[in-house]
Parts: C-alpha cells; sequence; structure tokens
C-alpha cells in the first residue's frame, strides 16, 4: 500500500489525530510516569515502565504500577535514600525476563547516576548530536553499568552501537521530549528537540511501515531504524515521531 508523499502524510496525519488522544493514556504503560508531577519522579516511573515495555500492554501496564507501589509511590526518594532493608521489598517482582534482582540493579544504577551524572536528562543533552540521540543511549548504557552487576542484567538496557533499536528507550524518550496540545506525551526535557527523537521499532510497527513503504529492509536494526526515522523527517522534521501513533494504532488496533 505505498502511497504518494502527500497521501501518505494526509493518512498518517488522519491516524496521528485518531490515536494521539487523552484516551491512549490509561491502558498503556505511559500511564505510570503520568501518576507523577515531579520532574525526577516522572522520569524514574517512566524508564522503568518502559524498560519492561514487551509483551502484553495491559500486563506491562500493571507491572510498571506495580513497581511504583513496591516503591512506596515516592520512586525519585526510593531510589536516592533506599537501605538493602527496602530493596527487599523488590524481592519476588518478575516481568517477564525482568526480575527482582535486575530491579534492584536499576535502583542502584539510577542511584548513581543521580548521584554522579547528573541524572537521566543530563547524560542526553550532553551526548546527543546534531541530529540524534542515539549516542546518547549509547552513553546511558555506559553510566548505567558502571557499578558492580550481574551481567545478565545488561540485556535490558539497549546499546545503539551494538545494533540495538532500543525500542523501549526511544519510547520513553518519545514521552520526555515530546508535547503536544493532546496531553499524552509529557515533553518534561523541553531542552531536547523533537526533531531528533527516532521512532520506537518493533515488529508491529516495522511491519506497518513496510506495508506503507517506509521501511525497505527486513531485519529491525539500526540501519532500520535511520531509514524510518529518515523518511519520517520527511513528512514532519520538526516532530516525526509522532507518527509512532500511527503505526501503533494501525498495527495494533486495526491489524493493518
Amino acid at each position: 500500500m505505498a502511497l504518494p508523499e502527500n497521501e501518505l502524510k494526509d493518512f498518517l496525519d488522519t491516524k496521528v489525530l485518531q490515536y494521539n488522544t487523552i484516551a491512549f493514556i490509561e491502558p498503556d504503560p505511559i500511564s505510570v510516569p503520568h501518576r507523577y508531577t515531579s520532574k525526577e519522579d516522572i522520569e524514574i516511573a517512566g524508564f522503568l515502565a518502559a524498560t519492561i515495555a514487551w509483551g502484553n500492554r495491559t500486563m506491562i501496564t500493571k507491572n510498571g504500577h506495580r513497581m511504583m507501589d513496591l516503591l512506596g509511590d515516592s520512586p525519585y526518594d526510593f531510589v536516592m535514600s533506599h537501605d538493602a532493608l527496602q530493596l527487599e521489598r523488590l524481592d519476588g517482582f518478575v516481568h517477564r525476563t525482568f526480575n527482582s534482582q535486575d530491579f534492584k540493579h536499576f535502583i542502584k544504577a539510577l542511584q548513581h547516576i543521580y548521584s554522579n551524572r547528573g541524572g537521566l536528562h543530563q547524560i542526553f543533552m550532553e551526548h546527543q548530536t546534531d541530529t540524534s540521540l542515539q549516542p546518547a543511549i549509547h552513553a546511558l548504557n555506559e553510566a548505567f553499568f558502571e557499578i558492580p552487576h550481574e551481567p545478565r542484567t545488561r540485556k535490558h538496557v539497549a546499546d545503539p552501537n551494538k545494533g540495538s533499536v532500543a525500542k523501549r528507550i526511544n519510547m520513553c524518550l518519545r514521552w520526555f521530549v515530546r508535547k503536544d496540545t493532546s496531553g499524552v506525551d509529557l515533553g518534561i526535557w523541553d531542552t531536547l528537540s523533537p526533531s531528533k527523537l527516532s521512532c520506537p521499532l518493533d515488529v508491529h510497527s516495522g511491519n506497518v511501515a513496510r506495508k506503507l513503504g517506509l521501511l525497505t529492509r527486513k531485519q529491525n536494526d539500526t540501519k532500520a531504524l535511520l531509514e524510518l526515522d529518515t523518511k519520517l523527517r520527511l513528512l514532519d522534521p520538526d516532530d516525526p515521531v509522532k507518527y509512532d501513533f500511527a503505526l501503533f494504532g494501525l498495527g495494533i488496533f486495526e491489524g493493518f
């Protein structure tokens, strides 16, 4: 169903308007950071919820809220002031292959990042390029594992330098950087430009993108992500990742 560029843009813009609405929030993992108003609480809640965002959407959202309950509904305070006894609260948590051992490392790593690296936002400001936030995702991966950790936990923080499309982190970045009138994305990082965002690429969005002629590469890897980003930036140079709502809606709700 490859369309001429002007028709494709009109079609996708219509789908963005259809799905980028307040009704999107409640059943989605983005509802987890929407619980909070302080920047640091939103950052930590969003990052943790995005980390487990694979599998069933309902279960992801449920477990994201459960994570916040385990953190006493004060994620930043828990990260910065937890002790060994409080970490034991996390025992038994599991979402697919992400378990309590991984959860505990994430808490310690986030404490390290906020104490020694200026926080998540600072890492992305320091390591962005003129056109991309992907190098900053690599820098985040490095910072995350500067402290002692189990090798198994490394798989839960993507690294574009190793070919990963970093779907979950790119989704989290959409939440933090985009801000529009719909009120879905939170837009708390106004020092970063939405023009640099990359589309959260997964099986569903990739398949829809291929059917629409936005993506020709068959494998979902960093080359495919660059191809998709390039096409979406032609459609809207200022806010290319708004089309994530269209690709998501077409794939999940319409079986496109």
